[in-house]
């Protein structure tokens, strides 16, 4: 194993069918909200469409912030095209818990200091005190950055890489 601190410990990426389930999800919403909007009344109909426009922006702009994937290293939470979602040292501590405020089959960072408000849709969101992780990404890949973000951030991490 080696010291270098920006060696990936772990990287997580959406697979392609999962891509193409939630962005195809919003786009057969959007198609429906369509053909709804065009039997409505008048205002309704304005609203449908309206709705239906937003649906197929959300569908790519899914489509398109998931080709991205989250990487763990000993210093930081980054994506793959390199920006920062947080420092390791800012991590107040990680929760996966059922009843937690986290993204589908990902967890929740408390951090110590907020960092600013962000949003890849499918993948991470970040707001004050709070970065959530997951959406479109496999539940096992996820767990396991949570635990190695939690032995990083407790400082057992290199008690691990011991028994390596």
């Amino acid at each position: 194993m080696t010291d270098d601190p920006d060696t990936i410990l772990l990287a997580v990426t959406p697979s392609a069918s999962r891509r193409a389930l939630g962005a195809g999800s919003l786009a057969a919403l959007g198609v429906i909200l369509v053909s709804v909007g065009f039997e409505a009344q008048a205002l309704w109909s304005l609203v449908f469409l309206v709705c239906a426009i937003l649906a197929f922006v959300g569908a790519w702009s899914l489509w398109k912030s998931t080709a991205d994937s989250i990487e763990l290293t000993e210093t930081h939470l980054r994506t793959s095209s390199g920006r920062i979602l947080t420092p390791v040292a800012n991590v107040a501590g990680v929760d996966r818990g059922v009843f937690a405020f986290k993204p589908s089959n990902g967890f929740l960072v408390k951090l110590k200091d907020p960092i600013g408000k962000g949003w890849s849709p499918g993948l991470w969101w970040r707001r004050g005190r709070y970065l959530g992780v997951g959406g479109v990404l496999p539940g096992g890949q996820t767990r396991a950055m949570a635990e190695i973000l939690t032995a990083l951030h407790e400082g057992t991490w290199d008690e691990l890489k011991k028994l390596r």
